[in-house]
């Protein structure tokens, strides 16, 4: 598989934190993949062979060409079908606010289409991203789209999005109360706001931070124990952090070494 990711255009790099694709054959290996939350939502066009969606109750489906994923809080099984061409746009925490009319808490642990997300501005967007020669064509067409979106919907995300920073910056460790302060608002108001602009609560968030922290850990094999890669992570103890990594996961830490999980290397929270 051919992973590529793309630096967003000096406009949008507030909002976005970059595209990437990924490419692959039809004689590309056709396995269940896991893809697990990192406390961002992804646009996704494929201009390959349609993935299969499996659900946790043994049901499935061939996702749409254009699609858009809410915030995750567990993870989602998915399995290409044919060759693979993905183009995706990965918006920070708080990122896709600005573009959009709706709260973005309205399709947590949801997908929607395009055409659901913008209505026939979204179709048409669907249609000259799949019509796209290549990767940087893509990345230029979506981005005019998000500028003049950009310019037509007024939102003012700046609290949220100096909360989110501080969270991250923090690796999820900062509390919500102090952030208040800081904003001179009531920890009431400012939780509604995180959760209306990003879809998941800021506690929430940091869980997720903590996670993909022990999670890169994991996967640099940087530490000596389980108990270690927990308290590096930022959690309290273990039993928080194997609760969380197997909601997140569906694993506990041991079964993720001896899984196939090359395609959830590229979710991860950070490069």
């Amino acid at each position: 598989m051919e992973y590529v990711t793309y630096d967003p255009s000096p406009g949008l790099s507030t909002y976005l934190r970059y595209h990437w694709s990924l490419d692959a054959g039809a004689d590309a290996p056709k396995e269940r993949e896991r893809i697990f939350p990192d406390g961002c939502i992804e646009l996704i066009f494929n201009y390959g062979e349609l993935f299969q969606k499996h659900e946790p109750d043994g049901t499935s489906f061939l996702q749409p060409r254009g699609i858009i994923y809410g915030q995750i809080k567990s993870f989602i099984e998915v399995e290409p079908t044919g060759a693979v061409g993905l183009f995706s746009t990965r918006f920070n925490p708080a990122g896709l606010q600005p573009f959009i009319d709706f709260d973005v808490n309205d399709f947590t642990g949801r997908a929607l289409t395009v055409a659901e997300l913008w209505g026939n501005d979204g179709i048409a967007l669907e249609q000259a991203m799949i019509a796209c020669a290549d990767n940087q064509a893509r990345k230029a067409t979506v981005e005019a789209f998000l500028m003049k979106k950009l310019h037509s919907v007024a939102f003012d995300n700046r609290d949220v999005e100096y909360c989110v920073e501080a969270l991250l910056t923090s690796d999820g460790s900062v509390s919500i109360d102090k952030l208040a302060d800081e904003l001179e608002i009531s920890q009431r108001q400012l939780e509604r706001k995180f959760v209306a602009a990003v879809g998941l609560s800021p506690k929430f968030l940091a869980r997720i931070i903590h996670f993909q922290n022990t999670l890169q850990l994991i996967e640099k094999k940087e530490f000596v124990s389980f108990t270690n890669v927990a308290y590096d992570g930022g959690f309290y103890d273990q039993a928080h952090f194997i609760k969380d990594f197997k909601e997140f996961t569906g694993l506990n830490p041991k079964q993720y070494f001896s899984e196939n999980l090359e395609m959830a290397k590229h979710f991860v929270f950070d490069e």
